[in-house]
């Protein structure tokens, strides 16, 4: 209402100006009064005559959200403003986007509204990124999702209008390109990532831009769907080839690839395990890193916070496969995510990008 008055004020004033005084000395006091209007109600609306600079950076995992805003000039994450919340990932469309838009709403009171340039999400597939549809099935995280329209779902809720951009990409691409914008790919052009956890992740990037299709990369350009030895890569390069591989060995259920790694010193099991995990995934990746002529290869996923124990062997196998690309640990983490996901709402990036979304 505030806005509204002085904007209203400063017209009538401008109609009344331009009719009374059209001399070559107005009246002083219409004048001075014509300036005050245009002074409050400029400071009233400063953010009109700025470019929004801040754009909502979101990660979808398979039972959390985690979003944060993101200053898309210096790319830095506002830190008091990341926010996670645990997702029931067989719950109904309405609670799983039910608690999306909880989860953004915070962050949108502690940015405001009025600042954002728009929300952009790393999201798993499959999915429409152009529309905002989900289509995933066939696993065991979000199917009910399935022919939902997030992109309106989200919108709805939040009481957005159909003009706020909510901009969708593959949630490791949105890493792999926050990696490049200011990680440990950003001194390259052409850089893979790879996320090692739930499932086998990966993403090539050209000048910041995912690469899908080409002679290059795989099909979808990624690799976790290509055949390795009896079935696909995502089945070797995950955290349930580890526990399956350590309870057909031992005979014992663990939970997770953490209570592995912390057998390491007693175990020559699981230190087996990690011999062979990178040696396979050295002789594996070599061969696209080679054809794609990546300069450096981005390792995250929460299976990389045990890469002390098979990071030197995963180097020497790329090695020894004839594959010089460096080799780095994600320092960004889940903050990579949010800047690839924010970065959506670059103009430019999201013009560049068109062509990869439909194809990822």
């Amino acid at each position: 209402m505030k806005n509204q008055f002085w904007a209203e004020l400063f017209l009538q004033y401008e109609r009344t100006f331009y009719r009374d005084n059209f001399a070559l000395i107005p009246n002083l006091n219409t004048f001075i009064v014509r300036n005050q209007i245009i002074f409050y109600w400029c400071f009233s609306n400063s953010s009109y005559f700025m470019e929004h600079n801040t754009a909502i950076g979101v990660d979808i995992g398979g039972s959390h959200i985690s979003c944060a805003a993101v200053d898309l000039v210096s790319y830095k994450v506002h830190k008091d403003t990341v926010t996670e919340k645990q997702v029931d990932n067989k719950g109904s469309a309405g609670e799983i986007v039910g608690v999306w838009a909880k989860a953004l709403s915070e962050v949108m009171k502690k940015v405001g509204k009025d600042q954002l340039k728009g929300i952009g999400f790393g999201m798993p597939g499959p999915f429409d990124y152009v529309k905002g549809i989900s289509y995933i099935k066939g696993v065991a995280k979000y199917e009910n999702l399935y022919g939902c329209n997030v992109k309106n779902e989200i919108a709805g809720i939040l009481g957005v209008t159909e003009e706020f951009p909510i901009r969708f990409m593959n949630d490791v691409s949105s890493f792999a390109v926050g990696e490049a914008l200011v990680g440990k790919a950003a001194k390259v052009t052409r850089s893979m990532a790879v996320t090692l956890g739930t499932g086998f992740g990966s993403a090539f990037i050209d000048n910041r831009i995912p690469i899908v299709d080409g002679p290059e990369v795989p099909k979808l350009g990624c690799v976790y769907h290509l055949p390795y030895k009896d079935n696909i890569a995502d089945d070797y390069f995950s955290t349930r080839w580890f526990l399956g591989s350590y309870k057909k060995l031992t005979g014992k259920q663990l939970s997770g690839v953490k209570e592995i790694a912390d057998l390491y010193d007693t175990d020559k099991t699981v230190r087996d395990l990690f011999t062979e995990f990178g040696n396979n995934l050295g002789s594996f990746l070599a061969p696209w890193l080679i054809r794609f002529r990546a300069e450096i290869v981005v390792v995250g996923g929460n299976i990389s916070h045990a890469y002390n124990l098979f990071g030197d062997i995963f180097e020497n196998s790329l090695r020894k496969e004839g594959c010089s690309c460096k080799v780095a640990l994600s320092e960004l983490k889940e903050d990579a995510a949010f800047l690839g996901a924010a970065y959506l709402l670059d103009n430019e990036f999201w013009k560049a990008v068109q062509h990869a979304l439909p194809l990822m």
